[in-house]
């Protein structure tokens, strides 16, 4: 339990909502902003018609219709500029016409088809030979063809479908392309003795989503510590101290060494033009072993969109790079902890982002602790926000995430079991969450409800979603 030294001041609490948690530890993320897993999605956009129109009237002026939609298309790439590079924009009317044209558009992130007649003649040889995600874009009356969408689905095609007339109704999938080419260029360091152990798993995120994994060993860990600058990590080590509400059990040489394996991190970051981490911090490359726990690290890289996670566990990673990139949210990775006589999950770890409901929102207070269950090493409590929905994810490989919604009934900052930054939360059902509860331990938190969008990208990418409760 906390001492009263350790009360929150209304002063305090003030300061860190205008951003004093993690003074001084600076992230130059211009030196990030470059790199490709950062830009926009690649779209291409066709147009699908037949020589002979039936649908929605024999005398429609094709041209007319394609001019009428460029123009909306020009407000929707100029709104989603950071998301999508339209490309494209041909109309196909033959089978014929379709692998010429993929060749010319060569390497995309996505497919926006847009069909303008019934029938629809070139669909089905576009979707055979496609191999990137696509939305089918149906305005009414243009074509019957989206009936078919969901059988394409069941046969393993990547394709969403929205009938709409509404070309705002575009928005989300702009995000969700952005998120797949986030996905395909993403590469992840895994700190790991034994590779062989999660080759596996790597391989196949790899070959569905086109993320990349590099195996790092402790020596190259231990090689980047030492090449850091031991003052510059002891002055970002006093800044992170100063802007904590309170340092209770940690020490100072473990904070230093903490903020010291942060920033060499980042450097092998940059090196490797990585964006996540992961490390088996509780197995072949214990974090006692480590030169400083990585629980600081985790927490910052997390605070700017960067991806910092526990344990090396992959599915959490691949959680957290898909969700994170899509909401802006930071996951926080958790060991829930059930009482069903409370209809309530307590979500617990000792590794959490201080920025939980936004990369570009307020950083809420933390307290420097030790590592709850080992009383080793340096991490942050941080003081998550209360009377909040948030969705809890997890993917159990590529093909399917589970997935679920509680609401925050506040934080535990009192506890002396389990992990440090804790939050209390009231879910639909307990007994049924702990009576079916698989594919391991964690979860992953994320605030706000994602739930929908989350299941547009699983028709978008290929992957079912399974709500747990």
């Amino acid at each position: 339990m906390l001492t009263p030294e350790c009360a929150v001041s209304r002063r305090r609490f003030t300061l860190s909502l205008c951003g004093l948690p993690f003074a001084g530890l600076p992230l130059a993320a211009d030196e990030f902003a470059g790199m490709e897993w950062n830009q926009p999605a690649t779209v291409a956009r066709v147009y699908l018609a037949s020589n002979t129109v039936h649908w929605p009237k024999p005398t429609l002026d094709i041209a007319q219709d394609v001019a009428g939609i460029e123009r909306q298309l020009a407000e929707v790439a100029a709104k989603h500029k950071q998301n999508v590079r339209f490309t494209g924009g041909e109309v196909l009317k033959t089978a014929d016409e379709v692998a010429p044209w993929l060749s010319k558009m060569g390497a995309i992130d996505g497919c926006l088809i847009i069909p303008l007649t019934q029938p629809t003649t070139p669909l089905s040889a576009l979707l055979n030979q496609l191999q990137a995600p696509a939305l089918f874009f149906s305005r009414p009356y243009a074509t019957h063809a989206w009936s078919g969408i969901a059988a394409m689905r069941k046969k393993g095609k990547k394709i969403d479908v929205v009938a709409t007339s509404s070309y705002g109704d575009l928005d989300p999938y702009m995000r969700m392309f952005r998120t797949v080419h986030h996905l395909k260029t993403s590469k992840v360091l895994v700190g790991a003795a034994t590779p062989a152990s999660r080759q596996q798993s790597a391989d196949a995120y790899h070959e569905h989503f086109g993320t990349t994994f590099k195996f790092v060993t402790g020596p190259e860990f231990k090689d980047a510590f030492a090449a850091m600058d031991e003052k510059k990590a002891q002055k970002a080590a006093d800044d992170f101290a100063r802007g904590a509400l309170r340092v209770v059990e940690a020490t100072p040489k473990e904070i230093h060494d903490g903020v010291r394996f942060y920033l060499a991190i980042v450097e092998m970051m940059k090196r490797e033009k990585a964006n996540a981490v992961t490390i088996d911090c509780f197995g072949s490359l214990a974090a006692n072993k480590l030169p400083g726990y990585p629980c600081i690290a985790w927490s910052k890289l997390n605070d700017v969109g960067l991806y910092g996670v526990c344990e090396g566990d992959l599915a959490s990673t691949m959680t957290q790079i898909l969700v994170t990139s899509f909401t802006g949210m930071p996951g926080f990775v958790s060991d829930p902890v059930f009482d069903i006589s409370r209809n309530e999950v307590i979500h617990a770890h000792c590794v959490s982002a201080t920025k939980m409901k936004g990369l570009n929102g307020p950083a809420y207070p933390y307290i420097i602790r030790n590592h709850l269950e080992t009383n080793e090493g340096a991490v942050v409590q941080v003081m998550m926000p209360s009377n909040e929905t948030i969705t809890v994810a997890r993917f159990t490989g590529p093909k399917q995430m589970l997935i679920s919604t509680a609401e925050v009934t506040g934080p535990v900052m009192d506890s002396d079991r389990g992990c440090r930054s804790q939050i209390r939360t009231r879910v639909s059902d307990a007994e049924k969450w702990l009576q079916n509860f698989t594919a391991g331990l964690h979860r992953v938190i994320f605030y706000g409800d994602h739930v929908r969008d989350v299941e547009r990208m699983g028709r978008l990418m290929g992957f079912e979603m399974v709500r747990e409760i």
